[in-house]
């Protein structure tokens, strides 16, 4: 009875100490770990939902970038950082794409579902698929029908090997039956300055890397991923409307924290997140590069994550698609 009655009175203080646990929440500075490299999409939104929640949490919340891997490095950072609300990662869809990718090569260095809770979906972000201006087509079915007469095999870009313009460029190749050669990059920012040079022909990324490309005309904008057109480039189509369902997918950037943060402290960022997406100044910046500020809750988050997931997984073990 005496063990007992004192197990009751702990649980009773942890319960209590819960609220305090939160308010208390931060003391120190705050890492937010982007798996890219500065410059790309999902940098500069982890970078103004920084700026936010400095100025309302009273501690600096900062961002640190570990690209490499597709997103894998960085991804590991968090997922064997200490589950105390101090270190986050705001990831993409390459996410689940990586993770599917290395997991069907036998070496995953986390798994989504095991190691990390999810957080809050910070954006919505459409991908939208890239062509060098050289290339002489305007949509994605041209780009097919121009890549099967070249005599030699176009180059496509991505993010890094398993990442998710990976996926696209090796499910289009098995759908259209065409042949492209993979050119891996650390990052948004050098691939699309390689799609502007020309070194690569087709590519993609979120709608923010290349937006004032595509509107200057360094960038051809091919098709969007999304379910629907972009209403910053409405005259991109979707990958559905030319015969290309299998690539559709939503983008998204999100917050992670490591597996087994307590729910209190899960909560007060959850909070904080969803005040940075509603505050003008942030709603206005993403309305100019084409993103649509959310701040969900961490469940509908979670249970996106978890379908998108599955989605991916299927496509990536249809084209046997590995990390090179």
């Amino acid at each position: 009875m005496p063990m007992s009655r004192r197990v009751i009175l702990a649980g009773t203080a942890a319960a209590l100490a819960r609220p305090a646990l939160a308010q208390d929440f931060p003391t120190r500075p705050i890492r937010i770990i982007v798996p890219f490299p500065a410059g790309g999409t999902t940098d500069l939104l982890a970078r103004l939902f920084a700026q936010r929640m400095t100025e309302t949490m009273g501690q600096s919340v900062v961002v640190e970038n570990r690209g490499g891997g597709g997103g894998s490095i960085g991804a590991d950072v968090v997922a064997k950082a200490a589950p105390d609300g101090y270190t986050l990662l705001f990831h993409n869809i390459t996410f689940p794409t990586t993770t599917a990718t290395m997991a069907l090569a036998g070496r995953p260095p986390h798994d989504i579902e095991r190691d990390f809770a999810p957080l809050a979906l910070g954006a919505n972000v459409p991908l939208i698929i890239l062509a060098n201006p050289g290339v002489p087509v305007t949509d994605l079915k041209g780009f097919v029908d121009w890549a099967r007469a070249q005599p030699n095999q176009p180059f496509y870009g991505s993010t890094g090997p398993g990442s998710f313009m990976n996926m696209v460029g090796e499910v289009l190749k098995r759908d259209a039956n065409i042949r492209m050669e993979h050119v891996p990059f650390r990052g948004a920012a050098p691939l699309v300055q390689e799609l502007i040079a020309g070194r690569v022909q087709f590519g993609g990324d979120q709608i923010s890397t290349c937006l004032q490309h595509v509107r200057a005309g360094a960038l051809k904008g091919l098709a969007n991923v999304a379910s629907r057109r972009a209403a910053v480039l409405p005259d991109v189509p979707t990958v559905r409307e030319q015969g290309f369902p299998s690539l559709e997918l939503e983008g998204w950037n999100g917050f992670f924290a490591p597996a087994r943060t307590p729910a209190p402290i899960m909560a007060r960022l959850n909070h904080e997140i969803a005040a940075a997406a509603r505050h003008p100044d942030f709603v206005r910046r993403c309305e100019e590069v084409g993103a649509e500020p959310v701040g969900s809750e961490a469940d509908s988050f979670g249970t996106m994550v978890r379908a998108q997931s599955a989605k991916i997984r299927d496509l990536v073990v249809s084209v046997n698609l590995r990390p090179e």
